[in-house]
């Protein structure tokens, strides 16, 4: 297993806390709109998060058209999760081709009406994996807002 593909065991693993977590929720807290947050919801967030591999590694790195999610087509924590194994297929599909090539520079446009960029197959695994970190970050604070108290979701090893 090369290294990329353990860093992003351990990201879904992590994820797998945080959906465990937010399962506990009430379903309306999950959708609540949250004016303060980026992305107003939890479920906005996990949207996002998806999409963003998606936009990275098939839109820049594949250069394939992809549309965002609608977020309200997903209601629940179970549809979410749903749309993160499409993700992870992406993520897999993206370490097969790149696995052992990972400084091979990848040339894409980061917008569609943007110039052309160019960069590392590595960069794009690392910005898509702490990106998702980063909205994790941003779950965790929204649900303590709201009344709950989240469980430790730092790095999980197992």
């Amino acid at each position: 297993m090369n290294i990329v593909e353990e860093q992003y065991k351990w990201v879904r693993q992590t994820r797998e806390v945080l959906f465990d977590y937010c399962e506990s929720l009430d379903p309306k807290d999950y959708v609540k709109q949250v004016a303060v947050f980026g992305f107003g919801s939890v479920r906005n967030i996990h949207v996002h998060v998806a999409d963003c591999y998606r936009f990275w590694l098939l839109g820049f790195a594949e250069g394939q058209t992809v549309e965002e999610s609608p977020v309200h087509a997903y209601r629940t924590v179970a549809d979410v999760r749903v749309l993160f194994a499409e993700a992870d297929q992406v993520v897999e599909n993206f370490i097969g081709r790149y696995g052992d090539v990972m400084h091979e520079v990848i040339t894409g446009h980061v917008g569609q009406d943007s110039d052309e960029t160019s960069l590392p197959a590595l960069w794009l695994a690392t910005h898509t994996m702490t990106h998702e970190f980063h909205h994790k970050g941003q779950i965790v604070s929204l649900t303590r807002h709201l009344g709950y108290a989240p469980p430790d979701t730092d790095l999980v090893i197992s």
